[in-house]
């Protein structure tokens, strides 16, 4: 792998998201040897990646190149590589590119897109985890409707212009509203001699509320705004099948579409290598103590969404959000150092800052902790947020621009096919299975 030998105590990062992100941050200029290993060479902020798959932002101006963010740290290297396993009893891992010993190891790979051992659905229906797999859903949408042009079967086209998306979380929500605001000012322009009214986007939440963790006022709004942009919201519907033309419910709702994305459910990209007690099976996700440490390990940390982290308000661990990553990845880092030095560590707690999602132009809900409200305001506050964790200044800068024009000319720039995408071609399940770090 190339790694320079050193005396200074070896900090192994696995995955740059949030967390890995946070806790390379905490560490930096100390007297230690950092190695962050990531399959890809550049961070995503993942919350934008429905407007990359929706036309609204290019990958370049969500994504920002990990060497670039510690190119004038010491003592820190980056290698591009998959960690394939953790040998814990000699303290190395094992990648694509060689072992590499470590001090400390931190496991920080997020997480993957979890079809509750449906493969059938894991086959033929589209996710929306990482940069590459945004980019395959815009190619669809639009391949779709140049198809839909040219078929003559009016069943066919229907089927063509049927968009399904499962589950009702912030996901599925944004996405949801991004299509509809694409069939409301953008498609007519795009398609004159192809009858937009035909489009449908069916959002599909197996329970009865939709954002089920946020307040019921931001729940019953976001429907609210879903409906009067176009969308048929079904709630209590749980989707069972999906063959690539159908989807199959549990109900008398059958499905006839060429597109189905699904944001039901995310779960830990876990590594191989540790023991089996100290993974949570429902949600692929390490156990962990207080202070991040993976249950019998001493100096393995998992943090993100891959870890577990069972408390009194959180009997499931943490949200899989990034506020938990961040904040956990932070005092990680300060742990660790407080670790090496022989002084007292402490214990992780959240603080949870709110949540939010936007439905479309001009409509948001955000929940903080002692006030909720929807509408204009909260959308100007959703674009803020999230324009300022944006990480880098040309980013900010691309991202602020292209809302700027999208709003004023109520128009998407980036509906480009890059690269045709065909589900024939779609990478194996398996793959994905192995995560995202």
């Amino acid at each position: 792998m190339n790694i320079p030998q050193t005396s200074f105590p070896r900090v192994i990062i696995i995955g740059g998201g949030f967390a890995g992100l946070a806790v390379a941050r905490a560490l930096e200029n100390q007297e230690l040897q950092v190695v962050l290993i990531d399959k890809h060479n550049y961070h995503t902020f993942q919350p934008l990646l429905y407007q990359v798959a929706t036309g609204g932002l290019e990958p370049d101006s969500i994504a920002f190149p990990l060497r670039k963010r510690f190119n004038d740290v010491e003592n820190f290297f980056f290698r591009l590589a998959k960690v394939t396993q953790i040998h814990a009893e000699k303290n190395y891992i094992e990648t694509t590119i060689g072992n590499l010993e470590y001090d400390e190891l931190v496991i920080a790979t997020g997480s993957i897109t979890n079809f509750f051992g449906n493969t059938n659905i894991q086959k033929n229906a589209m996710e929306m985890k990482s940069v590459p797999q945004a980019l395959n859903i815009r190619s669809l949408v639009l391949e779709n409707f140049e198809e839909a042009l040219l078929a003559t079967d009016l069943e066919k086209r229907r089927e063509l212009m049927n968009f399904v998306i499962v589950g009702g979380g912030p996901t599925g929500v944004e996405l949801a509203g991004a299509l509809a605001e694409m069939k409301k000012g953008i498609l007519p322009k795009d398609y004159p001699d192809l009858d937009i009214r035909q489009m449908k986007i069916n959002l599909i939440q197996s329970s009865g509320e939709l954002l089920k963790g946020m307040s019921n006022k931001a729940s019953e709004k976001a429907e609210d705004f879903l409906i009067k942009l176009g969308v048929d919201v079904w709630k209590d519907l749980r989707v069972l099948d999906y063959d690539g033309e159908t989807v199959t419910t549990n109900g008398e709702d059958h499905f006839k579409a060429q597109t189905v994305i699904w944001a039901a459910g995310v779960k830990g990209a876990a590594i191989n290598g540790l023991n089996q007690e100290c993974v949570v099976e429902r949600a692929n996700r390490f156990k962990v103590n207080e202070y991040n440490k993976v249950i019998g390990y001493d100096n393995i940390y998992a943090i993100g969404d891959v870890a577990c982290m069972e408390t009194k308000g959180y009997k499931r661990g943490h949200p899989m959000m990034a506020q938990p990553a961040i904040q956990q990845g932070r005092l990680l880092g300060k742990n660790i150092l407080a670790k090496l030095k022989s002084k007292k560590q402490k214990s992780f707690v959240y603080n949870d800052k709110g949540s939010m999602a936007t439905i479309g132009r001009n409509k948001a809900v955000v929940d903080l902790a002692s006030w909720k409200f929807q509408g204009v305001f909260a959308w100007f506050i959703w674009m803020f947020v999230h324009l300022f964790s944006l990480i880098g200044f040309r980013n900010k800068a691309v991202v602020f621009m292209n809302w700027v024009y999208n709003y004023v000319r109520f128009d998407r720039e980036t509906r480009l096919i890059i690269r045709p995408y065909k589900k024939k071609n779609k990478y194996s399940f398996k793959e994905q299975e192995n995560g995202n770090y």
